[in-house]
């Protein structure tokens, strides 16, 4: 089994930006050179890199590079963009709470997740799930009133990170 990357050598051959989320190479290698930007997408659409023959998901690279030591935890992208990886659109998050931050459902009426049609009350509901829990954000009467509720409990759960 390999070790793990050695915070050291990964801020000898990558530069991170955590504005933009891009890493960038240090150093002439292989194929690239000093400057080049460096990722690419795996079949699942998160970015990779390729360090000393070894494959690294780009957003533990990100936390990696900013904290200095590897999460002990997923890395969720708070904005589901899987290749966003600047340091605000990452948080550490249990498997259930990954999961939970996915996109909307197909069935889902609203088209955005936590916020759905309440049949029997003619209303729409707001809610999130946070560190295990589900909080109801209320009903509202306009879809766009529960959208923004929703919103507004992500920043609040989950950090402000603008898109």
């Amino acid at each position: 089994m390999k070790l793990k990357l050695a915070h050291l050598r990964l801020t000898e051959l990558l530069n991170y930006d955590p504005e933009t989320g891009i890493f960038s190479w240090k150093v002439d290698r292989q194929r690239v050179r000093k400057g080049d930007t460096s990722g690419h997408p795996d079949k699942a659409g998160y970015l990779q890199i390729r360090i000393d023959g070894r494959l690294y998901l780009a957003h533990r690279l990100a936390w990696f590079y900013v904290n200095g030591s590897w999460p002990n935890l997923e890395i969720d992208h708070v904005n589901r963009d899987k290749a966003d990886n600047r340091i605000c659109n990452l948080r550490l998050a249990t498997r259930r709470e990954n999961i939970i931050n996915k996109a909307p459902s197909k069935l889902n009426s609203s088209g955005v997740t936590g916020v759905y049609w309440n049949k029997s009350a003619g209303k729409w509901h707001a809610q999130i799930y946070s560190n295990g829990k589900r909080f109801s954000l209320g009903m509202f009467t306009q879809k766009e009133s529960a959208i923004e509720a929703r919103k507004q409990a992500e920043i609040i759960h989950f950090g402000a990170c603008v898109a």
